[in-house]
């Protein structure tokens, strides 16, 4: 056994997806100098900012610039080990690498904001994150020798965030930015919130250490909360309300409470939304993200959907979403799997190769041809990269398909005249949002067998029978729901899920594949902002309503022989926040405004309850 894994570490480690990008760290110091800057903004605020510039003085170099609340570091005389990831085919290209901690994190000066709102009409020396941008442009290309006066920017998660602001900034020396995985919206559909619910364990993890505040500038954070479980599931039950958890990680984290201050979808939401300023936006844009994020995968579609909306025929703004979970294109090649999937083939680097570099390349350097079409999506299920003049694809057609009694599942309306399936939520013993016992939020959930969920009487499933022809899905999937409730406020989850054939053979890892439940996508509505984000609205118990949402967008095949499968549940937890079922401000809730509601889902020919997919006919 040990020699086989030996022969199969030689084989990974020489194999070219791997070998690829082999620098050292002598070759990285031979060529390569580290210039550490205190970087001047308008307001006299100071950013530290990391500059690793080549040696070699043969060409001029274009910068390309990081600027990420997670620190630029290591700090002093250590050089970042770029040498060891994908970052070194920018190395081999000899760009000048910055990397900077944005206003009030780590080294820098200033007070830090949370996804600070853009300001369109600055004045004197007011600032946002798109003027900080600006003034360390023009601090670079002003003040780095041999530079050639082309900037571009990038970022993954939170950097995603400032590479959208960097595309707001107008500096004329900056040419392509590429937001990946951007923190676009935190309160629709990104990290700490979907369509109004709160993410309590994301949101708890993140912020129990990321929120300790700073006083002055420090090279490394420490303190909050530290956890003393490992089920996350019991953790947050047991903890119990929104108020507790909230004396869990104490009133010194000033995010936190703006949280709580701002339930509902008001200004302050609204100002910190980029996709309200992305007008008018001059550079290249390269957004990136992946089909099974966990974090931003409502950001990547609707940042690149917004940026087409506001800037018809004047922005060359590109789109490419694989495989992947959250900024796993950046992890040297790009796992062939994620969870119990598998793709077969090295993705990241296909990317980093095929888009990434040559994107760059073409707008920092003059170099190549700018050849990359409109979208570039992966196509999970056939396991396949597909290209695109425009996303969603020519082509692609809503269409509904209806729920049915007895768990069926058809493109016909139901023809009985009153029909429904009931379940009962109970906030006492809410539905997982994974198997197992965990603490950390897994990233597999996102394509993960759902089996477990549908083994529980709180969970509705409904399925085709088997397909006789592949049904080729790709673009925004919306549920359109007639429910009735017993009380006046409940969510809602809707996951559409690819069933594979019995006969399915076990995968690489041995998991059984025959009948595996594959989450291809799932979300969660808070029912009472089924009609309005900014001004939320009860239920009348007893009455039959529509809940009508959207489920970010999916690029996915299923398969002849596979079937599809909707399940309709209420709670998703610890994931998401559980709903007291009662209309109120759930940040205030205490432990006995948590009822049980008797939820039906409609299914007859006047209440139909559908899930919209945009079918791509003959792919």
């Amino acid at each position: 056994m040990k020699k086989l894994l030996y022969l199969l570490f030689i084989v990974l480690c020489t194999s070219p997806a791997i070998a690829q990008y082999r620098l050292d760290s002598a070759w990285f110091y031979e060529n390569y100098t580290k210039v550490e800057k205190m970087i001047p903004m308008r307001d006299g605020v100071k950013l530290f900012t990391s500059i690793y510039i080549p040696k070699d003085t043969t060409e001029m170099h274009p910068v390309l610039m990081n600027r990420t609340p997670y620190s630029a570091g290591p700090y002093g005389g250590t050089y970042r080990m770029l040498w060891d990831g994908y970052h070194s085919k920018y190395l081999r290209e000899n760009y000048i690498l910055v990397y900077q901690d944005v206003r009030g994190r780590f080294m820098s000066e200033g007070v830090f904001m949370d996804v600070r709102p853009y300001n369109p009409a600055k004045k004197g020396n007011e600032i946002d994150e798109a003027s900080d941008t600006y003034d360390t442009i023009d601090w670079l290309v002003k003040n780095i020798k041999g530079n050639n006066n082309r900037v571009g920017v990038y970022g993954i998660s939170y950097p995603g965030f400032y590479s959208t602001m960097a595309a707001l900034s107008g500096h004329p020396s900056l040419k392509a930015v590429s937001p990946q995985a951007p923190v676009t919206e935190w309160f629709i559909g990104d990290d700490f919130h979907h369509n109004g619910a709160f993410f309590q364990m994301d949101a708890f993890a993140f912020y129990k250490g990321f929120g300790v505040p700073r006083p002055y500038p420090v090279q490394q954070y420490n303190g909050g909360y530290q956890f003393t479980s490992s089920d996350n599931y019991d953790f947050f039950l047991r903890t119990g309300t929104l108020k507790n958890l909230a004396k869990l990680i104490g009133d010194s984290i000033e995010f936190w409470k703006d949280l709580y201050a701002h339930p509902d979808y008001d200004s302050w939401w609204q100002a910190r939304n980029p996709r309200n300023f992305v007008a008018g936006i001059k550079p290249a844009m390269l957004v990136v993200g992946g089909l099974f994020d966990a974090e931003d995968c409502f950001g990547a579609w609707r940042l690149y959907e917004a940026i087409e909306a506001k800037n018809p025929a004047t922005t060359n703004n590109k789109l490419v979403m694989g495989p992947w979970s959250h900024g796993q294109w950046s992890r040297n090649t790009g796992a062939p799997s994620l969870g119990n999937i598998e793709f077969g083939s090295y993705t990241g680097y296909w990317y980093q190769n095929n888009v990434e570099l040559p994107f760059f390349n073409y707008y920092l350097k003059g170099k190549g041809v700018d050849k990359l079409p409109e979208a570039t999506v992966y196509m999970t299920g056939k396991n396949e990269w597909r290209t695109y003049s425009q996303w969603p694809p020519a082509g692609s057609t809503d269409r509904s398909i209806y729920l049915q009694p007895d768990g069926g599942l058809s493109w016909s309306k139901p023809a009985a005249a009153k029909s429904a399936t009931s379940y009962t939520s109970d906030p006492a013993h809410p539905v997982p949002y994974a198997d197992g016992v965990h603490l950390d939020r897994t990233t597999e959930y996102m394509n993960d067998d759902q089996r477990f969920a549908s083994r529980r009487p709180d969970v509705l499933s409904f399925q085709t029978p088997e397909l006789t022809e592949d049904l080729t899905v790709t673009g925004t999937v919306m549920a359109d729901l007639k429910v009735t409730i017993s009380t006046t406020d409940a969510d809602f989850v809707v996951k559409l899920i690819d069933v594979y054939p019995e006969n399915e053979k076990p995968n690489l890892n041995n998991y059984p594949m025959g009948g595996y439940q594959m989450l291809v996508r799932g979300e969660i509505m808070r029912g009472k902002f089924r009609k309005s984000y900014e001004k939320p609205e009860p239920f009348k118990p007893g009455a039959v309503e529509q809940v009508k949402f959207e489920l970010p967008d999916i690029s996915h095949c299923f398969k002849k022989g596979h079937r599809l499968m909707i399940q309709i549940q209420s709670s998703w937890f610890p994931l998401a926040d559980r709903n007291p079922q009662q209309f109120m401000n759930i940040y205030q809730a205490e432990e006995k405004d948590f009822v049980p509601a008797q939820i039906q889902v409609h299914h007859d020919a006047k209440n139909s309850s559908s899930i919209i997919l945009p079918v791509l006919e003959g792919k």
